[in-house]
């Protein structure tokens, strides 16, 4: 077994496309607004994303550095529309904490 945590040590490399596919869009709530105080942004993943992946698309397009990725998987509400049941999707939310004097400015876009 290569390492004894578990956890990914290697640099991960990602497309240009891929990049833009990782993040897209930030998640503008009452939570995560409380949370950038902390240095926190929460995007929309797809579901699919791992976090060395995220860690990455963060980094290159918003030219930060990432101290953490923590990851979702939010399970879509049933809800009733016209009397009859619909399901929201599933998405997947990552909130990546910046290092102390980074900053992301989400309400600019990439």
């Amino acid at each position: 077994m290569s390492g004894a945590s578990g956890r990914y040590s290697g640099l991960t490399t990602v497309s240009t496309e891929r990049m833009y596919e990782v993040i897209r869009a930030p998640i503008v709530t009452e939570k995560s607004t409380i949370i950038t105080e902390f240095n926190q942004v929460t995007f929309r993943v797809p579901m699919d994303a791992s976090k060395p992946e995220i860690r990455a698309a963060v980094e290159k397009l918003f030219d930060v550095k990432v101290t953490s990725v923590n990851t979702i998987r939010q399970k879509g509400k049933v809800k009733r529309f016209r009397g009859r049941l619909g399901r929201r999707v599933d998405f997947k939310k990552a909130i990546v904490t910046l290092a102390d004097g980074d900053s992301i400015d989400i309400t600019t876009g990439v």
